[in-house]
C-alpha cells in the first residue's frame, strides 16, 4: 500500500479553486501557441523581449499541461500532488504578471489578465484552506537542512545578481543594459523577485530549518515554482541562441542544471512527506 499521504477529496469533491486549473491551461496553452506562431502578437516589441517572450511560451507549453495533470491528482486526494500543483501556480501567477505587465496592449492582453486573476485565486482559495495544525512539527531531518540551506543560498544569490544590475545604474540614473535591450521602463522580472520570490524563498528556508509547519508546506512550492522559472529562463536564452541573439552556452548549462537541481530536490522533499493540509 502507498504511504502517499491524502485528503478526504475526489475528481468530484474537488475545491473551486482546483477547478480554475482547466480554463488556466485552455486560456494559456493555446495563448502560448498563438505567440510563437504569430508574428503580430509580439510585433511592438524590441528583438530581445520578442525572444524572451517567446521562449517564455515554450516553457508555457510544457509547465501548463503539469499543472492541469497535478490538479488530477490532486484532486484524487494526492497531498504530494497538491504541494506541487500549488508551485506551478505560482509559476503561473508570475508568469502572467510579466504578459499583462510588460507585453504591449494587444489581441491576448485579456488572454492574459485572465489567466493572472485565475492562478492568483486559485492560490487564495489553495492558502485559505491549508489546516496548518495538521501538518507535524518536528526536529528539521537532514534533508530539510540541505534543502534550506539551498533555498537561502537560491534567494541570497539571485538577489546580489540583480541588485548588482541595478544599483549601479541607480546614481547615473540611466538604465541598465539588460533594460534598455528590452525596450521597458523596469525589469518586472527583478521587481517580481526582489519584492516577492526572494524574500519567499529566503523566509521558506528559514522555517524549514526552525522545523515550523509552514516551512514543510512551502519548500516544494516554492521549489517546483523555481523550476518551472528555470525553465523559462533556460528557454528564452535558447531561443536567443537560434536567433543568433547573444546569449551564452555555459550560462544555459548552468541555468539548466540549477533547474534539475531544483526539480529534483523538490521531488526528494515531496517523498517525505507524511503530512496532508
Amino acid at each position: 500500500m502507498s504511504s502517499e499521504p491524502r485528503a478526504p477529496a475526489g475528481i468530484v469533491g474537488a475545491p473551486w479553486w482546483l477547478w480554475l486549473s482547466v480554463p488556466i491551461a485552455l486560456l494559456g496553452i493555446p495563448g502560448s501557441v498563438t505567440g510563437i506562431l504569430v508574428d503580430r502578437i509580439y510585433a511592438n516589441e524590441t528583438a530581445d523581449w520578442q525572444t524572451q517572450a517567446i521562449g517564455q511560451d515554450i516553457a508555457n507549453l510544457v509547465v501548463l499541461p503539469v499543472l492541469l495533470v497535478l490538479a488530477v491528482v490532486a484532486a484524487r486526494g494526492s497531498v504530494r500532488a497538491l504541494l506541487a500543483w500549488a508551485g506551478t501556480v505560482v509559476y503561473a501567477a508570475y508568469t502572467y504578471v510579466i504578459y499583462a505587465f510588460a507585453v504591449h496592449f494587444g489581441p491576448l492582453f485579456l488572454l492574459y489578465v485572465a489567466v493572472l486573476g485565475l492562478a492568483v485565486w486559485a492560490l487564495i482559495g489553495f492558502f485559505a484552506t491549508i489546516d496548518i495544525a495538521r501538518v507535524p512539527t518536528s526536529p528539521p531531518g537532514r534533508l530539510n537542512r540541505i534543502v534550506s540551506a539551498f533555498l537561502i543560498v537560491l534567494a541570497a544569490g539571485f538577489a546580489l545578481l540583480w541588485l548588482s544590475q541595478d544599483l549601479p545604474a541607480i546614481p547615473d540614473g540611466a538604465p541598465p543594459k539588460e533594460l534598455r535591450d528590452a525596450g521597458l521602463l523596469t525589469n518586472p522580472v527583478h521587481v517580481l523577485d526582489l519584492a516577492l520570490l526572494l524574500p519567499a524563498t529566503m523566509l521558506t528556508g528559514i522555517l524549514l530549518h526552525r522545523g515550523h509547519a509552514w516551512g514543510q508546506v512551502l519548500a516544494p512550492i516554492v521549489l517546483s515554482a523555481m523550476a518551472g522559472i528555470s525553465l523559462g529562463i533556460v528557454s528564452l536564452m535558447m531561443v536567443a541562441i537560434a536567433r543568433g541573439e547573444e546569449a551564452s552556452l555555459v550560462v544555459v548549462s548552468v541555468l539548466g542544471l540549477l533547474g534539475i537541481v531544483q526539480a529534483i530536490t523538490c521531488w526528494r522533499l515531496l517523498k517525505s512527506i507524511h503530512f496532508a493540509v
